[in-house]
Parts: C-alpha cells; structure tokens; sequence
C-alpha cells in the first residue's frame, strides 16, 4: 500500500485556523486530522462536511454512528473503525452490540439500524447504483427520502477520511485505543 511521508511541510492559515479550532473543541487533533493538514482542501472539506452531516442529515448521533462505522468497515479502515467505534461507545451511545455487529460484518440486532446499514452497505459498494428495491425496503424501516441522500452525504464524509488514511497511515490515537480493529 502506498503511503506518504508528509514530512516539512507548511501549513496555510485555513489550515492553522482547522486545526487550533480542533484543539480547543476535542482537547487534541487527532492524528488523522494532521495527516489530512498537508493539503488544506481536504483538511477543510473533511471537518466543513463532518460537522455539516453531524447537523443537518436528519440522522440522530446513533444514526450517525452505524453510517459512519458502515462505511468505514467496508472501506477497511482501520483508523475511522477504531474512532468512530469509540465515539459509538462513550459518545453517542451507540449499544454496544450494533456497534460490534458492524465491526464483525454480522446483523445488527436492531430492525431500523439494520436497514440503515443495509442501504449505507449497498450505496458504498455499488458506488452509488442501488435498485428500487432497496430504497423500498429502506423507507419501509420508517426512513424518509431525504434520507437516502442524508446516507450519500455520511458515505462522502467516511470516504474522504478512509482515502486519506489509506495513503497517510495516521496511527491510532491514545483516545481510541481500546476500540483497535482489523478485519
């Protein structure tokens, strides 16, 4: 696997201003977020997305959790599975065994959760080309059409932090150490 170096390099003020703000909100940057600073556009595009999908998806934190911690699986990364099982964990309250079931690729226990991760699943793999079906049995579960489109956005957000990773090789930080995972 390919992976970058990122040795001196200079960070623009975009960049400074991200990762101050990122300090002061989470107490640390993590390590991905310092890989991510070698190029303010995705740096920005990241942390202006992930907090837009935080506010505005329609998906409560849990919700959240299953799209984020779905694609991540499926993407094989083991940096935002590590996160993101955390932040499930002692965050947003994720249960324990909707969280695990994602991290082993088995049914989460949860009808509607289930679903969501059905869809997320399929939409990710299939880039984006799903059947009618699946929508279908999607709203069935009690979602709406919009969010459909809430996925697509989560699915653009794991997607830029799992390339990312992939070519960066951020190590776990200390904070999400107790969730470490490989497939």
């Amino acid at each position: 696997m390919a992976h970058l170096k990122l040795e001196n390099l200079v960070y623009s003020e975009k960049t400074n201003e991200i990762l101050e703000n990122t300090q002061k909100g989470m107490g640390f940057v993590p390590n991905m977020y310092q890989k991510m600073a070698g190029n303010t556009a995705l740096l920005d595009a990241y942390t202006y997305s992930y907090k837009s999908f935080r506010a505005s998806s329609g998906f409560n934190p849990v919700e959240q959790e299953v799209v984020f911690l779905t694609v991540a699986y499926l993407n094989n990364c083991e940096y935002c599975m590590a996160a993101h099982s955390f932040v499930g964990d002692m965050m947003s309250k994720v249960p324990l065994e909707v969280t695990n079931a994602i991290r082993e690729g088995k049914q989460i226990p949860d009808t509607k959760l289930a679903a969501l991760s059905k869809l997320t699943r399929s939409l990710t793999a299939n880039r984006g080309i799903v059947s009618q079906d699946e929508i279908d049995e999607f709203l069935a579960a009690g979602y709406s059409e919009s969010h459909v489109l809430g996925v697509i956005a989560g699915i653009g957000v794991k997607t830029l932090s799992n390339y990312s990773n992939h070519v960066t090789s951020p190590e776990v930080d200390v904070a999400f150490a107790s969730r470490i995972w490989s497939k």
